[in-house]
């Protein structure tokens, strides 16, 4: 091991190992109960690790829980900047049809972590990561208004998402793709007049 690796937990490829049990015993329970029924000695004995160890890399299970979910935040940033050029404000990319088709299997999880309105442990994430992904777009294109617009996307999108999940919009996946898509295009889209 080197000194690197000691010095970041997060570099040692045990240690990554240990974490990635973690997550598919989670995802593997809570494919079969709520997450709030899920106790940390099950966990445990289904990763095969030891309780110290559990708590040596996360804090609680809702740690747990939004570290395994945060690939969907991943794919969620990349799927809504999944095209290049001009974007087609009609239609999603397809990027961002697959993610919306991909959840069902595990909206339960994705619910007890992505509260109505985006807020939650997931949403904080999403939020930020979608804010800094668009944020950064917008500043190398010199945009107007990249911190709020940045805000607003972030903000749209994770609300819609939640909402989505939580059934307080009634849409297919594919419908709700295409929906989303078209608000945060219209956000985008925004002209600014700085003497109003």
């Amino acid at each position: 091991m080197t000194s690197d690796a000691r010095a970041d937990p997060k570099a040692d490829p045990r240690a990554e190992r240990t974490r990635a049990k973690l997550r598919r015993a989670l995802l593997d329970e809570c494919a079969r109960r709520p997450l709030a029924e899920v106790s940390v000695a099950a966990l445990v004995r289904a990763a095969g690790v030891g309780r110290a160890t559990f708590y040596l890399h996360y804090a609680d299970l809702e740690a747990l829980a939004v570290d395994a979910c945060a690939d969907v935040v991943r794919d969620a940033v990349d799927a809504l900047h999944a095209w290049r050029g001009r974007p087609d404000p009609r239609s999603a990319p397809d990027a961002l049809l697959t993610f919306f088709a991909g959840l069902p299997p595990h909206a339960p999880l994705y619910r007890a972590l992505l509260s109505p309105g985006g807020g939650g442990p997931l949403g904080r994430v999403l939020h930020q990561d979608l804010r800094a992904r668009s944020l950064a777009e917008r500043e190398l294109v010199g945009a107007p208004e990249a911190p709020l617009i940045a805000s607003a996307v972030a903000a749209t999108f994770a609300g819609v998402l939640a909402d989505w999940l939580h059934g307080l919009l009634d849409a297919t996946p594919e419908e709700i793709a295409h929906k989303a898509w078209r608000l945060l295009v219209a956000l985008h889209a925004t002209r600014w007049d700085p003497d109003r």
